[in-house]
């Protein structure tokens, strides 16, 4: 089951009012008289966020949130220095003499956890694919955006990096917000060659992903006149992130990712979100606990104090509901701890939880997704293993040539033409040899021998042919046969294949 998400301040497309429920009085009816008749037109009011970054007139709306560092901004800090650490060291770790990720779209060579994969890895990279995209769609099922929030390399180096930044050249250090007066034009300056700086390293930790840290210490240390090309691709990345960082910022996650609007069908009713509870904190009342005057009811534990909106970094009213713009950052959770605290009343007003358990549903841990989604896992899972497990150190396949089918020699033997595609998947140079196993008195002629030695991830065309006598074939006119390939590591395949001959 999917859930509605509502579009921030947005969500009331009638009167702008998040809150739910349209005044009919935002539609303004407009009537004239001339000629005997009248015309109408109805003019809806604009809201006053249209997107939570853009303002009733079209213009930007610069967010600057404030900062509530609570338990769980500690919490998010910790896991981003962390993470910072770990994406910068992952390019230069190895495994097995190999990068432990390395993707060199270049060279067609996927490296995983020391294990290359080739284009011919079809399978392989299909399932590795399916597994990480299962998982995603598992631990959002079962904890929301926690990805989002927690541990994406938008959100850790925005909220963790750079707008700390901002606050320290903005004087507003450990609260955020807006400074108090104008940024001096020496600051501003500053800023920015920070900011460069910054995404000059992140730029080459980047690119290390995809060329390796050997080239890039490389290009580093050389002129860029000696690789215009490789310095174009790092002077792009820096400006892309550049635009990021200093200007697209939240909007990244509100326009530019598809992640907020696949939450939609991949959460349920049980899944784990930051969430507003309306029965406890409905009817808003600004102050301590009285009766509103407008309902005559007790107000409820929201005071109304818009903290938890100035502290979101994607700029909604979490009041509204689920969102897709909720990164599921918990600034607003350790902001209205805070209120609660000072108003003596029980925190939890907005907390971690679910649809259901705001509606006071009881919690179902087992359910049609986490029994699905893990199962489906298993098996995607379990042939990915599979596959791995069969691969030998080298790939072998028999293709047959181009011509005749085959070809009668003088001698009464039948001559049949192949190629064999060979890929070598180990780290080292090989050599490999070919023996036809059957069948009996079949010999075998390698047109160029020194195509069997193969450089690490090298792939060749080894010509060769067969002769054998004719009738091997008698009867079908083709015959099983089998080669056997091995390589100086002692890995070795046996290949088997059609043979073609006459049939008497």
């Amino acid at each position: 089951m999917s859930l509605p998400i509502s579009l921030g301040n947005a969500s009331c497309q009638g009167c702008g009012s998040g809150r739910g429920g349209c005044d009919p009085r935002a539609t303004t009816m407009h009537s004239s008289s001339g000629g005997g008749g009248s015309s109408n037109s109805a003019l809806l009011d604009s809201p006053d966020h249209v997107l939570s970054t853009l303002e009733a007139d079209g213009s930007r709306r610069w967010l600057r949130p404030k900062l509530s560092p609570g338990g769980w901004w500690k919490k998010r800090r910790v896991v981003a220095y962390v993470l910072m650490v770990v994406f910068v060291l992952v390019p230069h770790l190895r495994v097995f003499g190999k990068p432990l990720i390395l993707m060199d779209i270049v060279a067609r060579e996927f490296t995983v956890f020391g294990r290359t994969f080739y284009p011919t890895d079809t399978v392989l990279l299909a399932l590795l694919m399916l597994t990480v995209f299962i998982s995603i769609v598992l631990l959002t099922a079962i904890s929301g955006r926690a990805w989002c929030g927690w541990a994406c390399p938008q959100t850790v180096y925005m909220e963790f990096l750079f707008r700390p930044i901002d606050r320290f050249f903005e004087g507003t250090v450990g609260k955020g917000g807006k400074p108090k007066s104008g940024r001096n034009g020496f600051l501003q300056v500053a800023r920015v060659a920070v900011y460069l700086v910054l995404c000059m390293f992140l730029a080459h930790t980047f690119l290390a992903y995809f060329v390796g840290t050997e080239k890039l210490s490389t290009w580093i240390f050389r002129s860029p006149i000696q690789h215009p090309a490789a310095f174009l691709v790092m002077a792009g990345t820096t400006g892309l992130m550049m635009f990021d960082f200093l200007f697209f910022r939240e909007q990244m996650c509100l326009i530019a990712c598809p992640y907020g609007r696949f939450q939609s069908v991949m959460l349920d009713e049980q899944s784990l979100i930051v969430a507003y509870d309306p029965v406890r904190g409905e009817p808003r009342k600004k102050g301590k606990r009285v009766v509103d005057e407008a309902t005559g009811k007790m107000a409820g534990d929201c005071v109304d104090c818009n903290q938890c909106v100035v502290v979101c970094p994607t700029g909604i009213d979490i009041r509204d509901g689920l969102q897709m713009e909720c990164i599921n950052c918990t600034q607003c959770i350790d902001a209205c701890d805070s209120v609660m605290d000072k108003v003596g009343s029980a925190r939890g007003l907005i907390r971690y939880s679910s649809q259901d358990g705001i509606a006071r549903k009881p919690k179902k841990l087992v359910r049609a997704r986490t029994i699905i989604y893990p199962l489906i896992l298993s098996v995607v899972l379990g042939g990915f293993l599979f596959a791995l497990g069969v691969k030998s150190g080298f790939d072998a396949r028999v293709i047959r040539g181009k011509g005749n089918p085959f070809t009668v020699a003088g001698d009464g033997l039948v001559s049949n033409s192949f190629h064999l595609r060979l890929v070598n998947r180990t780290g080292e140079t090989q050599s490999y040899a070919l023996q036809m196993v059957s069948p009996q008195g079949t010999l075998l002629d390698v047109i160029d021998a020194e195509k069997l030695t193969l450089e690490p991830g090298d792939s060749k065309l080894v010509p060769f042919s067969l002769r054998f006598p004719a009738r091997a074939t008698f009867g079908d006119g083709n015959e099983l046969a089998t080669l056997k390939v091995s390589d100086a590591s002692e890995n070795e395949r046996m290949m088997e294949f059609r043979i073609l001959g006459p049939r008497t």
